[in-house]
């Protein structure tokens, strides 16, 4: 008897406690992040945003454009009159024209460094959308190196670098600043000379 009233008495218990505490839903979750998860045979490449790839810039263009022209234009007019009581009248017209023309353009460029850059996007494909600048100071001059660019998983080496020609959209801007640049620069009245056309 006691011992069921003992009973009673644990069930009561628990039915107050049970009735006064709510139990939560029991949920199970992963050990790892899934979204950083990386084997442990895998390399160092960079697959998500914020990871860090090296991009090594190797850009040479060169372009070359000759243009001659050579233009020749001669018309001839000639008219006789003749009279009975004056002299004869002639009048003649000659109009020629020559004109030569010729121009070369000739441009070559190079550009050479190495910078990190981080993955700000991804792109529906895979594609890894990169951005980044570096900011150099030698000499009180400031140079800046910007890109842009879009660059595949497969082309990042398993050091983690990628060469900018495998960029896609690339953008690649090499800014200098300071007192040398500013020397190079043409003044405010020969730009304007130049705008009239003298």
């Amino acid at each position: 008897m006691k011992i069921a009233k003992k009973t009673k008495s644990v069930i009561v218990l628990l039915a107050a406690l049970c009735s006064n505490f709510s139990i939560g839903a029991v949920r199970a979750e992963s050990l790892y992040s899934e979204s950083s998860f990386r084997p442990l045979t895998a390399d160092n490449k960079a697959f998500r945003i914020g990871d860090a790839v090296t991009v090594q810039v190797l850009e040479t263009s060169s372009a070359s454009t000759n243009a001659d022209t050579t233009t020749r234009r001669k018309n001839g007019v000639n008219a006789d009159f003749s009279l009975t009581r004056n002299p004869n009248i002639t009048a003649g017209v000659n109009v020629g024209g020559d004109f030569d023309g010729g121009g070369r353009t000739q441009r070559a460029s190079k550009l050479l460094t190495q910078l990190t850059v981080s993955v700000i996007a991804i792109q529906p494909n895979g594609d890894l959308q990169l951005a980044g600048e570096q900011i150099l100071y030698v000499n009180d001059e400031e140079q800046r190196v910007k890109l842009e660019g879009r660059a595949r998983p497969q082309d990042i080496s398993d050091g983690n670098i990628i060469l900018s020609t495998r960029l896609a959209d690339a953008r690649i801007t090499y800014v200098g600043d300071g007192d040398l640049s500013e020397r190079q620069r043409r003044g405010w009245w020969r730009r304007f000379v130049d705008w009239l056309g003298f």
